[in-house]
Parts: structure tokens; C-alpha cells; sequence
């Protein structure tokens, strides 16, 4: 169950990439233990959010509170520290290929090993029984020695998780760690992660476009459109009608109309035409 203290609180978050708003004022808080999906079409602030959550942006206006703490006003080294306990799966894997998986694994320790022993890793690799068993729960313990290049994306994404074990965070960021997967793998990675915020009690956000996935491995749905909250609530309470209102495109082509084909978004022509809906 959630404490009273959230583990995450934006109070009055904008943010702003020079004069063009990504966020404005988003309020929103999240508890530990939660599983929440950010879904919304492409460009609606999801990864920007993500990156105010682990301290890699900082918010034009509004406070960033991360474990307890006011993400602006921490020292670099403070703001490392609370990092340390976030652990984030990107989109691109942000693994080294020319590595050897072990290697990348082992990254996960980066935040607590010396910048010595990190680079003696490099030559003589420590910890293998570690690594080792991260690889083995995520199914690949025969891959330790391999390239990171030689894996297939499956894999890489992964080798990306196994480092998330590593590192041992209370909190997972996924930013569409589904993207680029096809349908086994997806339900693959996404079954991962809810076992290692089940098993582990660890709180996990994630960015998907699937709302397929999104209420079936997670408790609670935050609908972003255009940089601001449409909707926030458990998945038994998110409606169709929620969901269509989510995607609908404002003040453009009248009747309904959505001319945009982007990811992410939905054609819906008129009242009496097939519905599709690319979530």
C-alpha cells in the first residue's frame, strides 16, 4: 500500500524549451508501491516528465520533489545521490555497443563504485556473480560475455533491465521501453517490469503508447495531452469516452475532424465513421 508521503510531487511544474511549453502546470503526486502508465500521443510532455522525475531536467517554474526532496535546490552532489535511487529504462537502451554485456550490467553500480573501480571493471570485470543473476532473472544469463552489439533489440532491452537490478533504485522510470518490440517481446519486457516492482515494491512509472499494456500491468492511468493533465485516475475508472477525449485534437478541421497521423494519435472523422485508435 502507498504511504502518505509521496514518493514524487510536482507542484505547479511548467517547462519550457525556450518559449515552447512541453509542461504547464502539471500538480500531480505518486506514492510508493504505485504502478502508473503516462499515455497521451506523441509530444504530450510524457518523457519530459519522466526527465523532471530523475533530476536530468529541472522545471522552469513550479518544484520537483523526488524522495523527499526539492530536486532545484539540491547540490550536484546531493542530486546524484537521490539518483542513485531512481533508475531509469530509456526508449534507445542508452547501452555502449561495443561493450561487452557484462559491462553494461555492471553500470548500474556506477553511482556508488570510484571513478577507480569502475575503470579497473572495464579491464577485469567485478562483481560477475552479480551480474550474472541480474541477466538470469531477466532470462539472457548466457549472453554475459557477449558484444551488447551482437544482441537483437529484445536482448539490449534486456541487458537494459538487468542494469536496473544493479542498481537496485526504489523507484523505475520506463520511458516506452515497448517502442521499438514487436508484440511477444513487448509483453515480454512489460511482464519484467511488473515483476520487478511486484516481487521488489518498487514504485514504477512508465510512458506507453499501448493502452493495452498500460491498464494491464498498471494500477493507474495519468493522460497527458498537449503538455497538461487530461485525467488522472485508477485504470477501473479510465472510460472509453476518457480515452477519446485524450486523443482528440482541439481547434483543428471542425466536426471532429483529426488530419494529424501521427504516432500516437487517432483518425476519427466524423460521428458515423470507424473509430481507429493507435494508443
Amino acid at each position: 500500500m502507498s504511504s502518505s508521503v509521496p514518493v514524487f510531487e510536482l507542484k505547479g511544474v511548467t517547462k519550457k524549451f525556450a518559449s515552447f511549453p512541453a509542461l504547464v502546470d502539471i500538480n500531480l503526486q505518486i506514492y510508493s508501491g504505485e504502478r502508473v502508465a503516462l499515455v497521451g500521443s506523441s509530444g504530450a510532455g510524457k518523457s519530459t516528465l519522466l526527465s523532471l522525475l530523475n533530476g536530468t531536467l529541472l522545471p522552469s517554474q513550479g518544484e520537483v520533489w523526488a524522495l523527499g526532496r526539492n530536486l532545484s535546490r539540491l547540490t550536484s552532489r546531493r542530486l546524484r545521490q537521490v539518483q542513485r535511487e531512481i533508475g531509469t529504462v530509456y526508449q534507445q537502451f542508452q547501452l555502449v555497443d561495443s561493450l561487452r554485456v557484462i559491462h553494461n550490467v555492471n553500470a548500474g553500480h556506477l553511482g556508488r563504485w570510484s571513478f577507480f573501480k569502475a575503470a579497473c571493471s572495464l579491464v577485469w570485470p567485478l562483481e560477475i556473480d552479480t551480474a550474472l543473476k541480474a541477466l538470469a532473472e531477466v532470462g539472457i544469463p548466457e549472453k554475459l560475455y557477449e558484444r551488447t552489439d551482437q544482441l537483437s533489440g529484445g536482448q539490449q532491452q534486456r541487458v537494459a533491465l538487468a542494469r536496473v537490478l544493479v542498481q537496485n533504485p526504489s523507484v523505475i522510470l520506463a520511458d516506452e521501453p515497448i517502442s521499438s518490440l514487436d508484440p511477444k517481446l513487448s509483453r515480454e519486457i512489460m511482464d519484467l517490469l511488473w515483476q520487478m516492482s511486484h516481487s521488489g515494491g518498487k514504485t514504477l512509472i512508465i510512458s506507453l503508447h499501448s493502452l493495452e499494456f498500460a491498464r494491464s500491468h498498471c494500477q493507474r492511468l495519468v493522460g497527458l495531452r498537449g503538455g497538461g493533465i487530461v485525467f488522472d485516475a485508477p485504470v477501473a475508472e479510465v472510460s472509453q469516452e476518457m480515452i477519446e477525449d485524450l486523443y482528440r485534437l482541439r481547434g483543428r478541421g471542425g466536426d471532429g475532424e483529426m488530419g494529424r497521423g501521427g504516432e500516437g494519435e487517432m483518425g476519427l472523422k466524423n460521428s458515423n465513421s470507424t473509430r481507429k485508435y493507435k494508443l
